[in-house]
């Protein structure tokens, strides 16, 4: 691993159901693929009432989404080598259901999601179509590389 990607991960299991499915190493390869930068990172697991008191405290929604990214020093001009600090956040009841309705398995969609969300810590969105489009190139040749289908296939 290259001081550029060096990387701090946590990975949380409030919710304990997908711990045997995605065990931290699996994450670990995943979060390492999308780095761009140095990241000090957290990855937790939540139930549906954890994932949707989250999302209507910061979002303003209520309901339960399948992945928040909570970018903490977004925005903000720092250091070549100061991380990327972030916490993301998988609903695993929405995982789940999301995974069974696109016919994909639990572990494909995580992997699409934990990379989804590792990007949005450095800084991609998809507000705008032009940034939608790049954002989802990235993902697909990430997932790809990992030997993952196309998500928006």
């Amino acid at each position: 691993m290259s001081a550029k990607n060096k990387l701090s991960l946590s990975v949380q299991y409030a919710d304990t159901r997908l711990q045997d499915t995605l065990p931290r190493p699996k994450i670990r390869r995943w979060v390492q693929a999308a780095l761009f930068a140095p990241a000090e990172l957290t990855i937790r697991f939540v139930d549906a009432e954890e994932g949707r008191s989250l999302n209507r405290e910061y979002r303003d929604k209520d309901y339960a989404t399948n992945v928040l990214t909570f970018a903490y020093n977004e925005g903000e001009e720092f250091a070549e080598d100061e991380p990327t600090r972030a916490d993301i956040i998988l609903c695993t009841e929405v995982l789940e259901k999301e995974a069974a309705e696109q016919k994909k398995t639990v572990e494909e969609h995580a992997a699409h999601l934990i990379i989804h969300g590792v990007l949005h810590a450095q800084g991609y969105d998809h507000l705008e179509d032009e940034e939608a489009a790049e954002m989802e190139g990235i993902e697909t040749e990430l997932l790809a590389a990992l030997g993952y289908a196309d998500p928006y296939a």
